[in-house]
């Protein structure tokens, strides 16, 4: 009876209210329903997202800090993560190299076929060296123009009278200093007429090096002809003037590619030497190509220079040092250039140091 004698005052009120001051009343509905509705709205947001991650994320997995794995609705995983998550794992020692594969698969060319290959595979069956030089080139070449980094260093004759290869890969040529170098040091050993060289080189050296202050009063008579420092010509000619055109091969691309076609074709070297980029991501890259096509029967020995030099573990060095622990092999230093034997030949006396 109290509760219906209360509405009703409160009812009769409203009505005075409503009669007397009509304005105010409605000011304050409005007030009240202007309020009211975002409220409502946040309520039901908050709700609806409750009730989501309450279905979506199993009661056990939501004190885990590790991430939920949930079907979307075309049924391909999702990770996602409900809390901070880990670290992936390291790789284990044995993943470093295999970005670049462990081995070649091609069956190895014969020595007194490489030459060829590279003519067909290369230069479309002739080769470079026929009426070289062309005549728009000639007159901007050199008779002979040699610059080379530690190119006829005792390495090479220590290493080309250990191994006696019959194929030498030289990664990174410039104008051919140590190419030709170890052209002279094979026919010394009796070797030149069944060696044969391969260069590789892009032949572009690298930006700016002929304004270089270190390198210009080498470089400033070079030639530049429509953008080309006219290297590779540069490096022919001197091939040529060495009278060395039977023993000297080249593959004018990156190092890169050079090397994986190599490995594709069969081609493997008995002595390669790296000495093309000098920092770590370069070298690394060329150090791990270049093992691949070691020759198969484990004689074969990889060689580089710029192990002792002021870039030491941030470049060559670094790269060098990580290969061999990676590979259990053991560095062996011979001056500046860096020596790694094949497993087979660990045993043999190390190379003088200096």
């Amino acid at each position: 009876m109290h509760n219906t004698t209360s509405d009703t005052r409160m009812k009769q009120e409203a009505q005075t209210l409503h009669r007397h001051h009509p304005r105010r009343f409605r000011t304050r509905f409005a007030t009240a329903a202007s309020i009211a509705k975002p409220t409502a709205y946040l309520i039901l947001l908050l709700l609806c997202y409750t009730l989501g991650y309450l279905s979506a994320v199993p009661a056990s997995s939501r004190n885990s800090t590790s991430p939920t794995t949930l079907k979307n609705p075309t049924n391909l995983l999702i990770s996602t993560p409900t809390s901070i998550t880990r670290p992936p794992p390291p790789l284990a020692p044995e993943d470093h190299h295999n970005f670049f594969g462990s081995v070649c698969a091609a069956q190895p060319v014969p020595p007194q076929l490489v030459r060829q290959t590279i003519i067909d595979r290369v230069f479309n069956g002739t080769s470079p060296w026929d009426n070289f030089p062309p005549p728009h080139i000639s007159r901007l070449l050199h008779p002979t123009k040699l610059r080379g980094w530690g190119s006829t260093a005792p390495v090479f004759d220590h290493l080309i009278r250990k191994v006696q290869p019959k194929t030498i890969i030289e990664v990174g040529t410039f104008l051919g200093a140590s190419a030709l170098h170890m052209a002279r040091l094979t026919r010394l050993a009796g070797l030149h007429e069944g060696t044969q060289i391969i260069c590789v080189d892009d032949f572009r050296g690298w930006p700016g090096f002929q304004q270089e202050d270190r390198h210009r009063r080498w470089f400033k008579d070079f030639t530049m002809l429509n953008g080309d420092v006219t290297l590779l010509y540069q490096f022919m000619q001197n091939v040529v003037s060495a009278n060395a055109t039977h023993l000297v091969s080249f593959l004018p691309f990156s190092t890169g590619s050079a090397l994986e076609k190599l490995c594709e074709w069969g081609i493997f070297g008995d002595l390669i030497e790296v000495d093309a980029g000098h920092d770590f991501h370069s070298a690394w890259s060329d150090i791990n190509r270049a093992y691949k096509i070691l020759s198969p029967g484990g004689g074969g020995v990889l060689f580089g220079h710029d192990y002792m030099t002021a870039a030491d573990n941030r470049g060559v060095r670094r790269a060098v040092n990580l290969f061999a622990r990676l590979h259990n092999l053991r560095v062996q230093v011979d001056g500046q250039h860096w020596v790694l034997l094949h497993p087979s030949k660990q045993q043999q006396p190390r190379l003088t140091r200096h």
